[in-house]
């Protein structure tokens, strides 16, 4: 499945141990993450600003978000109703690259509950998902 994980999910992941970071290694392992631009900048920025991780370790998040990911190319913002710009950017990203789930905390992204063919889920219903596939696969 192509999975594209909002900012607050890796950060979440990076900075604590619990669900976020659990969902993140099972993207990385059993799926293709999807990244863009974007969001590396915000997952370096609010790692380093807002966190006060250190540099080497926010150089190797980086490394590992760049490995065996698909970088979603540079387009248009898709019209949709979100009012943060960046995040209204990140959604579309997902979109231009076929997303099949993007798995996210924020409340207004997930309101949309859908975007065509993308999905969209909080870090708890992802790992529900995935708990149920891997007992029934």
């Amino acid at each position: 499945m192509r999975v594209f994980l909002d900012t607050n999910v890796i950060v979440s992941a990076v900075a604590t141990r619990g669900l976020c970071a659990d969902v993140f290694r099972e993207v990385l392992v059993r799926h293709q993450l999807i990244i863009s631009e974007m969001l590396i900048d915000e997952v370096r920025g609010v790692l380093r600003d807002k966190i006060g991780i250190p540099s080497d370790i926010i150089a190797d998040v980086i490394i590992l978000l760049r490995e065996g990911s698909l970088l979603s190319k540079p387009s248009r913002a898709i019209d949709l109703p979100i009012h943060d710009a960046e995040d209204k950017a990140l959604v579309s990203a997902a979109l231009n690259e076929r997303a099949d789930l993007f798995v996210t905390g924020d409340r207004e992204i997930l309101e949309l509950s859908g975007s065509g063919t993308m999905e969209i889920v909080s870090p708890r219903m992802f790992w529900e998902r995935a708990k149920a596939q891997a007992k029934s696969g």
